[in-house]
């Protein structure tokens, strides 16, 4: 079932009162200015004139919400995220976190991708692989490098020693919104392939769209953004998790609740 679907099927709630499991406990604004635009119903985006609930994908702005009811999330890095060009706007959660937290993340779309330097151990690739690291070793190898006099390899990523907790800091984390069939073209470019690849290993998915016959551990983008968040903050910035970061699942949380009720109404949950 589509957000689209969901969306017209769905009746006024109270604000936040369509939260799942997922989403319980965490420090989320109301979503009463999403109730009130749900209300309201479609309407067409002045850029693009598409047809729109919330925020038009293809222009990258609010419709039919008060921006002020709109939270704003601070990122302690900058994030990059890399569409496929065959990445539908409407099914990708990227938006997201382009609308949430818009001084920190850029979307670039496939074969457009920032200017890295493989040899800046300040920016990592968040994708699953032989040589990835969790989160939690990010502060030992980097710690190991500035120890070395060694050039630092792009495939000497196993970290086998423990060591004192460091805090350290990253510049820019990049993400790819891709369906994982097809990942391969980005993930395989020679732009990205000496960069220090990270794996959120132990989170699970509870996306909508989730791959039929993939592990539960294929993220949305958005989900990959805020647990990669979370785990940052407890593991290299060395801080306790109050939150801060929660309102990046603002939309996600809401969409995941309308759909979950359609779905419930069918039958089909």
């Amino acid at each position: 079932m589509s957000a689209e679907s969901a969306l017209e099927g769905a009746t006024d709630v109270a604000p936040n009162a369509r939260l799942g499991e997922p989403f319980r406990g965490l420090k989320l604004a109301s979503h009463g200015v999403l109730e009130a635009a749900q209300t309201t119903g479609r309407l067409k985006c002045p850029r693009c004139g598409g047809s729109r609930m919330f925020f038009c994908y293809t222009c990258l702005c609010v419709l039919g919400v008060d921006p002020q009811g709109i939270p704003l999330v601070k990122l302690p890095v900058k994030i990059d995220i890399i569409k496929h060009p065959n990445e539908t706007d409407g099914k990708s959660t990227a938006i997201h976190a382009k609308l949430l937290a818009p001084e920190d993340v850029t979307i670039y779309t496939y074969p457009c991708i920032p200017e890295l330097d493989s040899r800046d151990n300040k920016v990592v690739l968040v994708f699953p692989g032989p040589n990835s690291l969790t989160v939690e070793e990010i502060p030992q190898y980097l710690s190991k490098l500035e120890n070395s006099t060694e050039e630092p390899s792009p495939k000497r990523h196993k970290v086998t020693e423990k060591t004192d907790d460091q805090h350290c800091t990253l510049e820019r984390i990049v993400f790819i919104d891709s369906t994982w069939n097809q990942t391969t073209r980005i993930s395989s470019d020679e732009r990205l392939q000496d960069l220090l690849r990270v794996e959120l290993k132990t989170r699970k998915t509870s996306f909508w769209r989730h791959q039929k016959g993939s592990p539960d551990t294929y993220l949305s983008t958005i989900e990959a953004i805020y647990y990669f968040m979370r785990d940052y903050h407890a593991h290299c910035l060395l801080k306790e998790y109050s939150g801060e970061y929660d309102n990046l699942l603002f939309f996600y949380s809401y969409l995941h609740g309308l759909i979950n009720k359609a779905k419930l109404s069918a039958g089909k949950l």
